[in-house]
């Protein structure tokens, strides 16, 4: 099943700066070949339901494995469809769209 997640990681117990931690989700989402894109306050990802969530896990496992001993995934937002394919750029389009 196809997957759109919205997805905030945050470590803590690391200090005020959490950038590297950032980074290392983003390589991880890059590994696993999924597509994804940077927001203000976390990351919207896309792709098959058994690899996005895989990746969530690894993400928290490779934060963790930085030293945070303590992550809140603040913000996740889980949507399905199984009337149609829709990609994040499907959605982002539509909104563009109306709005001209």
């Amino acid at each position: 099943m196809k997957v759109i997640v919205d997805l905030c990681v945050v470590p803590m117990g690391v200090g005020v700066s959490v950038g590297k931690y950032v980074v290392e989700c983003q390589n991880v989402l890059q590994e696993a070949g999924l597509n994804h894109q940077v927001h203000a306050y976390g990351r919207n990802i896309e792709g098959d339901w058994d690899e996005v969530f895989p990746a969530i896990k690894c993400c928290h496992e490779r934060v963790h494995a930085m030293g945070a001993p303590r992550i809140t995934t603040s913000i996740i937002k889980v949507g399905t469809r199984t009337d149609r394919e829709q990609s994040m750029q499907d959605k982002i389009d539509s909104v563009v769209e109306k709005n001209a």
